[in-house]
């Protein structure tokens, strides 16, 4: 198969990559190599053009006899500033529109979006009797008590429960807008061409080669950097915030299991590891392996952020046969020591 493969440079697409080329198949690989993301004055690795998918004129020769596109360029991160939106809706909006609009011009009909779990705003909860619960807001006088749960109207907390891909969008940040919207374009492009889109909305990624030190970075890699200089990882809240964190190797499998399995139409799919953990115990494992500071449990929280989210990873299993084969605890063993690369931390990349 002929793949183009956007981001192909990135921590993701990287990975991707070689999955791709040691399955047999021919990767045309772009990126546009973004400081957030590599670092000031960064070049393309071999093998690896530079190309913005904004640009018509440069995604049209690379199309031709291209059979599916793997899309993962985005500006990635939950957004620091009011200010990133410009950035967001240039990088990732208007650049997926351009890439199908490209893909069509060349009749290519299959794509793998890389979409994100963010795309649902807050997790799934049962209320006290068993039945899901749409909560509300977490108000600011209980997250000042230490009342870190999501409350029923007797003041009793919910219990999360896993999100299954036909749950309500609800974005909660400015990435969230952006991918929520990749989607709702690529959807309606599939709809209007007939095309397959898998869109394949990543839980917590982490792994070698995750960007260290930007306010971008994950929460993992922050913990890393944190013990790195001596210090005890600090976790907000009580730490007990479920997640769910799939390793980049198994991201890979899943874009290798999607481009040569098209599902019908637009199909959204979880990618997760299937072994919810929470933040502290994240902190934890990667405190013990790195030989560091016991975490720091702070008490401290973020406005907007989510209590829990984890995924159903079933129906990734039933349409492409896929199941995460690192589970957390020995992923994030291996990833205290693995290598990070070094970004810029500057913010958004500018939206020109």
């Amino acid at each position: 198969m002929r793949v183009l493969l956007t981001g192909a440079a990135g921590f993701i697409g990287s990975h991707i990559r070689h999955a791709l080329a040691a399955a047999g198949h021919e990767v045309i690989a772009v990126d546009l190599m973004l400081a957030a993301a590599h670092g000031p004055a960064a070049l393309p690795p071999d093998g690896v053009e530079l190309v913005d998918v904004r640009d018509p004129d440069a995604l049209d020769p690379r199309l031709r006899g291209v059979d599916a596109v793997c899309h993962q360029a985005a500006v990635v991160g939950a957004g620091v500033s009011a200010q990133d939106a410009p950035a967001y809706a240039s990088h990732n909006d208007f650049g997926t529109a351009v890439l199908l609009a490209a893909m069509e011009r060349a009749r290519c009909r299959h794509l793998v979006l890389a979409s994100s779990m963010v795309v649902y705003g807050e997790g799934a909860y049962l209320d006290a009797d068993g039945a899901p619960v749409t909560p509300h807001p977490r108000r600011r006088e209980d997250l000042d008590r230490g009342r870190f749960d999501h409350l029923d109207a007797d003041g009793r907390p919910l219990t999360w429960t896993t999100v299954g891909e036909d749950a309500p969008l609800r974005p909660r940040s400015l990435y969230a807008a952006s991918k929520v919207a990749q989607e709702h374009y690529a959807l309606a492009w599939a709809t209007a061409t007939g095309s397959t889109v898998t869109a394949l909305r990543y839980h917590n990624v982490y792994g070698p080669e995750m960007p260290r030190d930007t306010p971008y970075s994950g929460v993992a890699a922050i913990f890393r950097s944190t013990l790195e200089a001596g210090e005890a990882p600090r976790v907000f809240e009580d730490g007990c915030q479920a997640r769910d964190f799939v390793h980049v190797r198994d991201i890979a499998a899943a874009n290798l299991a999607a481009l040569e399995r098209p599902l019908g139409g637009f199909v959204p799919l979880n990618i997760a590891s299937g072994h919810p953990i929470t933040i502290g115990e994240v902190a934890s494992v990667l405190a013990l392996a790195h030989g560091g500071e016991e975490p720091v449990i702070t008490g401290q929280y973020r406005a907007g952020d989510v209590r829990h989210i984890v995924a159903s990873p079933e129906r990734a299993r039933r349409a492409l046969d896929f199941i995460a084969a690192v589970t957390p605890t020995a992923g994030l063993a291996e990833f205290a020591s693995a290598p990070l690369r070094t970004a810029a931390a500057t913010g958004a990349p500018s939206w020109r």
